[in-house]
């Protein structure tokens, strides 16, 4: 049997959906629209310099694409946080990036994720989108191999043009997605 890519998995969404969700048109059916990774830095910014840029080389390597820095919105005086000050990197992903980065998240990332029993399916919000969160960014085979001392959790979000969770989570079902069995 031949293994189906994402983006192959994605064009017949519409055929094993229409019966479903009644759909008339294929532009109709739901796409990944952009991933977003994200990792936040906080407090352990404050304490070394160098980390944002520790983490958007990392991001990089993982993604494939530089990440940008993010401000934070307003100034917090327990959390020692001013205004502006960065916080955090973001990479937003589209086109063939974003495939091969959900290629190797489903199929590589995922399984390599120690006591991994699958996604909730809570994590599709009210609006059909998937948002996953990674404990440590080692999982990943671009980063394997390199110091363990400086670990980070990140989150990945796939955007979809699902109108709502039922809609999401059956798109994501069919893009081969492990959820947990219940």
């Amino acid at each position: 049997m031949k293994h189906l890519s994402v983006k192959e998995k994605e064009a017949e969404a519409f055929e094993k959906l229409k019966g479903v969700f009644h759909y008339k048109a294929k532009m109709s059916a739901p796409k990944v629209v952009k991933v977003v990774v994200s990792v936040g830095t906080g407090t352990r910014q404050k304490a070394n310099k160098d980390t944002n840029e520790f983490v958007i080389g990392r991001l990089a390597k993982i993604t494939g694409q530089r990440g940008a820095l993010r401000g934070a919105k307003k100034s917090v005086s327990s959390f020692k946080i001013r205004q502006g000050d960065s916080i955090g990197a973001v990479v937003t992903l589209r086109g063939k990036r974003m495939y091969s980065f959900l290629e190797k998240l489903l199929n590589v990332a995922l399984p390599r994720t120690k006591d991994f029993r699958g996604i909730s399916r809570k994590a599709v919000d009210d609006v059909g989108n998937l948002t996953i969160g990674i404990r440590e960014h080692t999982i990943f085979p671009e980063t394997a191999d390199e110091d363990i001392r400086d670990v980070f959790g990140l989150s990945v979000t796939l955007v979809s043009t699902a109108k709502d969770k039922k809609e999401g989570l059956a798109f994501f079902e069919l893009l081969g997605v492990p959820f947990k069995k219940e």
